[in-house]
């Protein structure tokens, strides 16, 4: 998908959002690294540490419902500025916080700010590109996701080391400031001035999105499974050092996730040529073909079969990201695609990211971690085969319910 087939402002809309993306992932993954001089400074309990990831997650799925709704009804360009605006004062403001409590509530604040990004950016690319690529443009948008989450790991560790942990805050919370300047100066995307708004009940009786959701929030939950438990499995299991289980997963799950969202992407937009339902099916292959060889890792013997393995499950298991936001944009009209996504992200975030790493603990305890990471194996087979029944609604009521015929 080259660039240059674009007009100039699909490409600078997609080139700008990417970018915001990016650093939207460097962002909320600064943090991680800095808890070791954050816990010494202000003399935390590793409880009080891992609340300032959960407050995150927490705030963060309470606020994508209402602002992607609001995305929806206002202008999607001033929603993500100000949402970019506000995080990245927020992820400023927590290199200046004097007490675990003001860091804290710094940190919620950046959840309220990246809440408003991701449905109104999601809607605006969907509306501004044609549908035969939505997949594709949604997958570059996602590459953030992986670059900027790695980056965001270790620059806090490169920063901290350097500086200590205040500085990395105010170093990445300046792009930013000025990234949400950049996004106010992009044109508002086409839409329909007079079209009815879709109310948000009416998506529940569309059978497809509501699968999705479901479907979505198993495989997000066994995702961040592998995301939270991963290294600490290799050190335990595998034999891997700390350091050596950073860098062989962080990286492996780089190059694994940017050939994998570009991959799966290209795949989805040529099955929806052939298929209304051809994106649903390259989301479910990916997860189905992606659990025997992420079981074969679990059980690998050295490892070499191991990071081979994983590579090839990573590989397979990210086709999702750019299929799955195209496919929630598909069923649903565009008025309405903002909360569509900000629904969703609701259900991922509250019910999968924030109670995985908790559930899986638990079952670690009883049970041991290997006993965890099946569990979020069958997840993620579980989330597949739900996938595939989303084609079966689809193939019954056409790509966009009935429900939903009166909307554009």
């Amino acid at each position: 998908m080259a660039v240059g087939r674009f007009n100039s402002y699909q490409a600078q809309v997609l080139v700008v959002l990417a970018l915001v993306n990016f650093v939207n992932y460097i962002d909320r993954q600064i943090i991680f690294p800095l808890f070791s001089l954050i816990k010494a400074d202000f003399a935390l309990s590793d409880f009080q540490l891992g609340l300032l990831g959960t407050v995150f997650s927490i705030v963060h799925a309470l606020g994508t419902l209402p602002l992607g709704w609001l995305a929806d009804r206002t202008s999607r360009v001033k929603v993500i500025s100000y949402g970019v605006l506000f995080w990245s004062g927020a992820t400023f403001l927590s290199g200046l916080a004097g007490s675990f409590r003001s860091l804290l509530a710094a940190r919620a604040l950046v959840g309220v700010g990246e809440a408003a990004y991701t449905p109104a950016a999601a809607a605006t690319l969907s509306d501004s590109f044609p549908e035969e690529v939505r997949a594709r443009v949604q997958g570059v948008f996602n590459l953030g996701m992986f670059v900027g989450g790695a980056l965001g790991l270790a620059l806090g560790g490169i920063i901290a080391e350097w500086a200590g942990w205040r500085p990395a805050f105010f170093l990445v919370g300046v792009p930013g400031l000025i990234l949400a300047l950049t996004v106010l100066r992009l044109p508002e995307p086409p839409r329909e001035k007079n079209a009815e708004r879709v109310p948000l009940p009416l998506l529940l009786r569309v059978p497809a999105y509501v699968l999705v959701l479901v479907s979505g929030w198993l495989v997000t939950f066994a995702g961040y499974a592998y995301i939270s438990w991963g290294t600490e499995f290799v050190i335990r299991y595998k034999g891997f050092g700390l350091r050596e289980a950073g860098v062989s997963l962080g990286v492996l799950l780089v190059v694994a996730g940017i050939f994998g969202v570009l991959g799966g992407a290209a795949l989805a937009d040529r099955l929806a040529q052939r298929f209304v339902w051809g994106r649903v099916l390259a989301v479910s292959g990916g997860f189905l073909l992606s659990a025997p060889l992420l079981y074969w890792a679990l059980h690998a013997p050295s490892k070499a079969v191991f990071l081979g393995a994983f590579f090839a499950g990573a590989f397979f298991m990210t086709w999702y990201h750019g299929p799955v936001t195209a496919i929630l944009h598909d069923l649903t009209p565009p008025r309405a695609h903002a909360t569509a996504m900000g629904l969703y992200l609701f259900v991922v975030h509250l019910f999968a990211t924030t109670l995985a790493p908790a559930v899986i603990g638990r079952i670690a305890d009883r049970a041991g971690l290997l006993a965890g990471m099946h569990t979020a194996l069958a997840a993620q087979v579980a989330g597949g085969l739900l996938f595939l029944l989303v084609i079966y609604y689809i193939r019954r009521d056409g790509l966009r319910h009935p429900a939903l015929a009166a909307y554009r």
